[in-house]
């Protein structure tokens, strides 16, 4: 390998994250405090909705779990979701005692089926939870006119979606229950750990708030910076440790005033890569309807049958890849072929034809601001060198 290996995916840190972090070190407040309220705040503002309650936590899964909680789900329900999925957006509604109903994808879109929630309503489904995989937005309008007519809750995975949008209105400002988004170390934005919650529903937002912090009636904030002793709280509820640190909170200040410029280089790279690759035996991800925004967390093409043909599988397309120095992954092993999922509710794939047949080509391949031109050129070289043999 002549060329140094160019990762899956890095973070782009830059020099006012660290001079924001290296300011919270100093202050002496390093866990939940004002950093994280100012983050709260600054996150609120960019999706200009001042109807908006923003809760910052600790991971995207802390907010799904917490957003569901608060909605009640509980013993005997049952949340809808798609397979297609990484097992967070699904492991919470077990967390909570409730089952899961797993759905198929849209083979177009690879976003969960709108037709196939429906036909999966039940008399114990209180609740949906679409993915906007990829950084697409699922087709929402369809999902929550499923959700009124049905009477049933709608939290987003917006993990992948920032900064989507959906006939023109971002991800997170929506008519769900709440939508929760992801600053892991690989996503649009990113503070290594980290999520958001967000909700209008002002009564979900106080018991996030409290239930993110063992169900303590005060913060450690609000009682250790008062001006006269505060040291009283009650715990109200059996709550989780579920806060996001002012470390975190620090970078993702600075992370969110770039989240436009990143989208802006993220869909270049993808428009890049279409170009490049219009004429090879690949299927590439699919476009946002016009007017829309795709954030491009994913780059995520599929291997046509023309490339299969001769021999060709995804698992080798992948092993030339890291041969000539290119990380990529599989987003995602859906989730009925992992053993749990798959034992405890009995499923096979024939069950889910379009996110089995997906998975059996899907490769993602690196996209991330960091990426310089002769990256992006590198990968494309690579591909068509995998596909060549």
């Amino acid at each position: 390998m002549s060329k140094p290996f160019l990762p899956f995916a890095l973070p782009e840190i830059g020099d006012d994250e660290i001079a924001e972090v290296v300011d919270t070190l100093r202050s002496g407040w390093i866990t939940t405090g004002p950093k994280a309220r100012r983050f709260e705040q600054d996150f609120a503002a960019f999706l200009g909705d001042a109807q908006l309650h923003a809760i910052a936590v600790n991971s995207a899964t802390a907010g799904l779990h917490l957003a569901l909680e608060a909605l009640g789900i509980g013993p005997g329900d049952e949340v809808i979701t798609t397979t297609h999925t990484f097992t967070a957006t699904a492991e919470v509604v077990r967390y909570l005692g409730a089952d899961v109903k797993l759905v198929d994808i849209d083979a177009a879109t690879l976003n969960i089926d709108p037709a196939a929630v429906e036909a999966a309503i039940g008399a114990r489904t209180k609740a949906i939870v679409p993915v906007h995989y990829g950084g697409l937005a699922a087709d929402m309008p369809r999902l929550l006119d499923i959700a009124r007519r049905h009477g049933l809750k709608v939290v987003e995975d917006a993990a992948h979606a920032l900064p989507a949008t959906s006939r023109g209105a971002l991800v997170g400002t929506l008519a769900s229950d709440a939508a929760v988004f992801s600053f892991y170390a690989t996503k649009t934005v990113a503070t290594g750990e980290g999520g958001m919650l967000v909700t209008r529903d002002a009564a979900l937002a106080a018991r996030a708030r409290v239930m993110r912090l063992h169900g303590m009636s005060r913060d450690a904030f609000d009682r250790y910076t008062a001006e006269v002793p505060s040291w009283y709280y009650e715990i109200v509820a059996p709550g989780f440790k579920y806060n996001l640190t002012d470390i975190a909170a620090a970078l993702g200040i600075h992370q969110l005033k770039k989240a436009r410029a990143f989208q802006q280089r993220r869909a270049a790279i993808a428009a890049r890569y279409d170009r490049a690759f219009a004429a090879l035996p690949l299927v590439l991800p699919p476009q946002p309807p016009a007017g829309d925004t795709h954030a491009w967390h994913l780059y995520a093409l599929r291997l046509a049958d023309a490339a299969l043909a001769g021999g060709l599988t995804r698992d080798r397309f992948i092993e030339r890849l890291f041969a000539q120095g290119i990380g990529a992954s599989v987003h995602y092993i859906p989730l009925h072929l992992h053993p749990y999922w798959r034992d405890r509710y009995r499923l096979v794939p024939a069950l889910f034809p379009a996110s089995q047949h997906a998975y059996e080509r899907l490769v993602s391949l690196p996209i991330y601001t960091r990426m310089g031109d002769a990256d992006v050129e590198r990968v494309i070289a690579a591909v068509r060198g995998a596909l060549a043999g």
